[in-house]
């Protein structure tokens, strides 16, 4: 069978940076994150919050094959913001989200545990 190894999926390869930046070259405020080793899963929750920055004119991602792990974020923005303040910011508040989530998950599972 040609499908590679599962483990290629997840495991992003030595000496391999999770995240690269690229300036755009042709369009002032404008660059591409290559995210190693994610999907449409990310892709699309990263889209998403950089769309709630008032200063992002564009966000959207691609998955360049479906053999290779990796996707490309493509963003720009105004010139109040650049694409990595852009990037960071997002990336921040959905870690803020995500502590929230865990947070009242883990207190709702404790209140079901607790009634039993």
């Amino acid at each position: 069978m040609n499908a590679p190894d599962r483990y290629e999926r997840f495991v992003v390869p030595e000496g391999t940076k999770k995240v690269s930046y690229e300036r755009d070259t042709k369009i002032i405020n404008a660059a591409s994150f290559t995210i190693e080793r994610e999907d449409h899963t990310i892709g699309n929750i990263v889209r998403m919050q950089l769309h709630r920055d008032g200063n992002v004119l564009f966000a959207g991602y691609k998955l360049p094959h479906p053999l290779q792990y990796k996707i490309i974020v493509r963003v720009h923005t105004s010139s109040q913001s650049s694409p990595m303040q852009a990037y960071n910011l997002a990336i921040n508040d959905l870690d803020k989200e995500l502590d929230h989530l865990k947070a009242a998950f883990e207190a709702e599972v404790a209140r079901v545990s607790g009634e039993y």
